[in-house]
C-alpha cells in the first residue's frame, strides 16, 4: 500500500507518525511523510522534519519527506491528487465533554475533500 501521512507540527501529528511508522515496518507499505507550514503550531515545519527524519532512521525505515506550502488542508489534498496514494494519515480530533469527537477544520477539510481513503488517528 502507498501510504502519505500528513503532519502539521502538533502533538497529534507525532502520535500519528509513529503509529504509521510502526505500522510500515510490520506490513512494509511505501510511506510518505509531508509537512505543511502552520504558523500556529508548538513545533515549525523544520522541527517536523527533523522530528521525522529522527524517527524514521529509529525505525531504519526509508521514506521520502516532502514539504507543502500553503493553505495545510488543501495542500495536503492537493499533494494527494498527484500522487498515487491508497491512504491519507493524518492526527486529530478532540472529543466534546458529551464525548462526541470534534474535528479542526484542517481535518475536516482533509476528510471531506480527500480523493483516497483517509485514515484519522486520535
Amino acid at each position: 500500500m502507498n501510504v502519505l501521512v500528513g503532519l502539521v507540527g502538533s502533538d497529534e501529528s507525532i502520535k500519528t507518525l509513529r503509529q504509521t511508522v510502526d505500522r510500515t515496518n510490520e506490513v512494509g507499505d511505501d510511506l510518505t511523510v509531508a509537512v505543511v507550514e502552520k504558523p500556529e503550531s508548538k513545533r515549525s515545519q523544520a522541527e517536523m522534519v527533523d522530528e521525522a527524519e529522527a524517527l524514521l532512521s529509529e525505525a531504519e525505515l526509508e521514506a521520502e519527506i516532502v514539504r507543502l506550502e500553503g493553505d495545510p488542508g488543501s495542500a495536503l489534498v492537493d499533494y494527494t491528487e498527484q500522487g498515487e496514494f491508497d491512504q491519507l494519515v493524518i492526527g486529530g480530533g478532540t472529543l466534546s465533554p458529551m464525548g462526541k469527537i470534534q474535528l479542526g477544520p484542517i481535518t475536516e477539510f482533509v476528510l471531506l475533500n480527500a480523493p483516497t481513503t483517509v485514515k484519522l488517528v486520535r
